[in-house]
């Protein structure tokens, strides 16, 4: 193509003069391109085709590269005992919390993994900043060339770019999600801090406070991702709400990973500069930034102007050492974790000292026995024992006595009476056990964090919806099963006699009259059958009845024979029949007596016997349905919180 040679003034209606054809369009000596249509057009075609093949050789590249890149191992230190323990952490609250609250913890497991699969000696970091801020020039100071656009036009930066030192980054970069085309490679001079750089993968991020919401996802989405931060602010917007209370504040326990630049202070005069760095340092401490000062671990502040190249050289230097520290992503990941579990904190730390002590447990078991009338079952068990023995070993005539007055009752209407719960006694030993519950439940929850005390009353209420059932299931067999004979010759054996709080009765499946308490029942049938059945007799006892019928026959004697002697059978002789009548009737009130005074013992002891059993019974059932659940449950929080305790135990940040 000829150049065309303006001999007047140019008015914009052709090139400038002396242009040239660079072989992708005609420029002019301004170096403005001339686009004249259909050869522009090729031009620019031949162009992006040309940028698109160096883009596939530099991912081929850095590809074959990354085969002999080590991957980000974890040997030794602290950081994989605690990822192991937060991944068993999640792994065991997952029934117990729900999704959002551990979505942050299993995203930092999945972003310690995809890291850890990726090189060891790179180090990946962002440059971070305002509209506005220099961070672009930062950037291209940095690497030594012009990289990333600068100017005017806001923003300049649309897309993150990056920069990187040395080959084998790609799979970082894919996982940053930066395409071929936005990857570079700085200019290196062959120096000391050049070669401390190596490793080094730089990216330029769109300002966070751009008015594209696109650029701030994309900021956000990086900053995830990234080994390190620089944070780029100038004399203006240092003070800026929108970046301390979004991002600073947020992120003060990746303190160790940041560095807060100010720039542009060639703007200002020494002792301004000053002034505003210290000012700058005031605002990261109020947001809990620790500055590391002196060789003290925390952020890194530092001045400087990317404009003039003032201070750079100094970033320069300390970027080196960082990148050859090698412990970049570590502390990243770290400092994620102690995140992740500071958000979890509410939920698995407990204010108090949560548990079920032995007390607890013996008031519950006081509670339960007496829901089931345990006491009042054992009293009536002694009385039906002293009951039979009178029965035994009592007179013929009072025994009479006795059987003509039950006669007299309405055919025994009154034991049916006493035998039938009233509606209101039954609620009472139904609302005993739920009380009971209630009560257990809080005793164990005491301080417990929300999730796993009501974790802990689920496990409880779900128990006691079959307690009342199993109470009466289980202390009818204890009561018909318990045998061996006991102190004073009495035997175990026999069933327990219902109790004023809802009896014991012979059906445990919830059938009408089963249920101490039961919704809509008449508990009868325990009663009657423990009416039907009768106490064990002592050894003793056939001998008290021998004598007692001893003394009736002495009685029936010596009524006869006296009768015999007034009718005139036999012959006259009063004191001999008389006196053996008289041994007769003195005689069987005292065997009876007697018999009495033995039998308090025994009676005691058999009904104590019969409390236990039903104490046990009810004990077992409450064990079984409600304290072994609930302890479950606590056995479960401390393991959780056993594993909580090791992801915060070696915090590398304080966290």
């Amino acid at each position: 193509m000829t150049a065309v040679t303006d001999q007047g003034p140019d008015h914009g209606h052709g090139p400038d003069h002396g242009a040239e054809d660079d072989g992708t369009g005609v420029r002019g000596h301004d170096g403005r391109r001339w686009d004249d249509g259909l050869i522009a057009r090729r031009a620019e075609a031949a162009e992006a085709a040309q940028e698109h093949a160096e883009d596939r050789r530099t991912a081929q590249d850095d590809d074959a590269a990354e085969t002999q890149v080590e991957a980000y191992g974890l040997p030794g230190g602290p950081l994989r005992p605690r990822l192991d323990a937060l991944r068993e952490l999640v792994g065991l609250s997952r029934a117990r919390l729900d999704g959002d609250t551990l979505a942050e913890a299993g995203r930092v497991l999945d972003e310690a993994a995809a890291r850890q699969r990726l090189s060891s000696r790179h180090t990946v970091v962002a440059v971070a900043g305002a509209t506005g801020s220099g961070k672009s020039t930062l950037f291209n100071a940095l690497a030594g060339v012009q990289i990333s656009e600068t100017g005017l036009r806001r923003p300049t930066t649309s897309a993150p770019i990056a920069c990187s030192w040395t080959d084998g980054a790609a799979g970082l970069l894919d996982r940053l999600a930066i395409p071929g085309r936005l990857r570079r490679r700085p200019v290196q001079g062959g120096t000391a801090v050049d070669e401390a750089l190596q490793g080094l993968v730089l990216v330029d991020l769109p300002d966070h406070d751009s008015a594209a919401t696109g650029h701030r996802d994309q900021v956000d989405r990086v900053l995830a991702l990234v080994d390190a931060v620089i944070w780029v602010v100038d004399p203006e917007k240092y003070a800026d709400a929108a970046l301390h209370e979004r991002y600073l504040r947020p992120l003060a326990g990746h303190a160790e990973i940041s560095f807060v630049v100010l720039n542009q202070i060639d703007r200002l005069s020494g002792e301004a500069a000053d002034l505003v760095l210290d000012d700058l340092r005031r605002l990261l401490d109020e947001d809990g930034i620790a500055v590391g000062e002196h060789g003290d671990p925390g952020a890194t502040v530092m001045s400087l102007s990317a404009l003039t190249g003032a201070g750079v050289g100094d970033l320069r230097e300390l970027l080196g050492r960082f990148v050859q520290s090698r412990t970049a992503a570590a502390r990243r990941l770290s400092a994620d974790v102690d995140a992740a579990a500071a958000r979890l904190r509410p939920v698995y730390v407990a204010e108090g000292r949560p548990g079920l002590g032995e007390r607890a447990r013996e008031q519950f078991t006081d509670r339960l026995a007496e829901a089931v009338g345990a006491a009042a079952a054992g009293q009536a068990a002694e009385r039906e024992w002293r009951r039979n023995a009178g029965r035994a070993c009592g007179t013929p005539w009072l025994r009479l006595w006795r059987w003509y007055e039950s006669t007299r009752q309405l055919g025994g209407l009154d034991l049916m009476a006493q035998a039938l719960a009233p509606p209101e006694e039954e609620l009472t030993a139904r609302q005993r056990v739920e009380q009971a519950v209630r009560t257990l439940a809080d005793d164990a929850v005491g301080g417990l964090p929300t999730p796993w005390a009501q974790a802990v009353r689920e496990a409880a209420v779900n128990g006691a919806q079959g307690l009342p059932e199993a109470l009466d299931e289980l202390s009818r067999t204890a009561a018909a099963g318990g045998g061996g004979r006991s102190r004073g010759g009495s035997t175990d054996t026999g069933p327990v006699p219902a109790g004023p709080g809802g009896p014991i009765t012979a059906d445990g499946r919830g059938k009408r009259g089963s249920v101490p308490g039961g919704r809509g029942s008449a508990p009868v049938t325990g009663a009657l059958a423990s009416r039907g059945a009768r106490p064990p007799r002592p050894a003793w006892w056939p001998a008290a009845v021998l004598a007692q019928a001893s003394m009736t026959l002495l009685q029936i004697f010596g009524g006869l024979w006296l009768l015999g002697q007034i009718v005139g059978v036999l012959e006259p002789g009063l004191l001999t029949p008389a006196l053996l009548m008289l041994a007769g009737v003195v005689g069987g009130p005292l065997v009876e007596w007697a018999c009495a005074a033995a039998a308090r013992g025994p009676a005691r002891r058999y009904g104590q016997e019969a409390e236990r059993r039903l104490r046990e019974a009810a004990a077992g059932c409450g064990r079984a349905r409600v304290l072994d659940p609930v302890a479950a449950e606590l056995a479960r929080y401390r393991e959780v919180r056993e594993r909580y305790v090791a992801v915060t135990e070696f915090s590398t940040t304080g966290g």
